[in-house]
């Protein structure tokens, strides 16, 4: 395992559609075991392929590790099938877009389904910060990225937070 390079926001490759994995490969079983080495380092709770310049459709999370035992997850090609009605409204850090949070709303509630790094399909309903985390997560796979999930007031403010630090 190594850690890899977090890509920074505005690189052109955290706005990109990522490709579907075709098949879990020892390429694509280092690439997981990379990302959740970076993404405990970092530290943080979730990582996707695109952040350390991979443009497939993977990504790691671990919510309750900070807290807790590590609980990490790998989620190939996965997909939000269903989404609760209520939203919540959170401030939601970024590893590509460091020092700066956003209030972003998501549902509370999804079910998502992923193939994990074994091959075993999976088809669950993730609440509170594990359906955030996640949907986070699966935006970067989307080619989307915090900033563009918030109000243009909001967005102005942020970029003005990342101007300041750079």
């Amino acid at each position: 395992m190594s850690l890899r390079p977090i890509l920074i926001w505005p690189d052109v490759r955290l706005s990109t559609v990522c490709a579907p994995i075709d098949a879990i490969t020892p390429e694509i079983r280092t690439l997981a075991a990379d990302m959740l080495e970076t993404m405990y380092a970092a530290p943080g709770r979730g990582l996707a392929a695109p952040q350390v310049g991979v443009l497939q459709r993977i990504f790691v999370m671990d919510v309750a590790w900070k807290d807790g035992a590590p609980e990490p997850v790998v989620c190939i090609n996965p997909a939000v099938v269903a989404q609760g009605d209520v939203h919540e409204t959170n401030a939601e850090g970024c590893l590509s877009i460091p020092g700066v949070s956003a209030d972003v709303s998501r549902p509370g509630e999804v079910r998502m389904t992923w193939t994990d790094i074994d091959g075993m399909r999976h088809d669950e309903t993730l609440t509170g910060f594990a359906a955030i985390c996640a949907q986070h997560e699966l935006d970067h796979l989307d080619g989307v990225v915090t900033l563009d999930r918030v109000d243009v007031a909001q967005r102005d403010e942020i970029l003005a937070q990342v101007k300041a630090l750079i």
